[in-house]
């Protein structure tokens, strides 16, 4: 990968749409690996008596998962440097999965600092999942 350099990076600059696929299986194996077995991200039986529509992905894999955008652009995952959001609704994965959109722009520069501020949104089913979403890149 290119690392994104100062010089080539303007305010303004749109980063994708790209398009994350979210599956069972993929809530199941980040479960395993997280040891977040909340029973919200894998039963749809329990997601719905406890009031979800179905089975929802982990909030913090939703995030992991949009960060993707960000990192491929930046052209390192070691080049960002902050990353933040608020949750604002559920990514809700039926059985034939679901997907993300996300999508970026840069709001802000800072030369001497040699950073890039990106604003990223994300929406599932039509409807954002990440509210303030902001991803601080250094540049080469």
């Amino acid at each position: 990968m290119t690392v994104r350099r100062v010089a080539d990076v303007t305010v303004g600059e749109k980063l994708g749409p790209k398009t994350i696929p979210v599956r069972r299986d993929t809530l199941r194996a980040y479960a395993a690996a997280s040891g977040d077995d909340n029973p919200i991200h894998q039963n749809e039986d329990f997601a719905r008596q406890v009031g979800l529509p179905d089975v929802i992905a982990h909030g913090m894999w939703t995030m992991g998962a949009t960060g993707t955008l960000v990192t491929e652009w930046a052209g390192d995952p070691g080049r960002i440097v902050a990353y933040g959001t608020r949750f604002t609704n559920m990514v809700v994965v039926p059985r034939t999965g679901s997907e993300i959109v996300v999508a970026g722009e840069v709001t802000d520069m800072d030369p001497g600092a040699g950073t890039a501020t990106v604003a990223v949104t994300a929406t599932a089913g039509g409807r954002d999942v990440l509210g303030r979403c902001t991803a601080v890149v250094r540049l080469g």
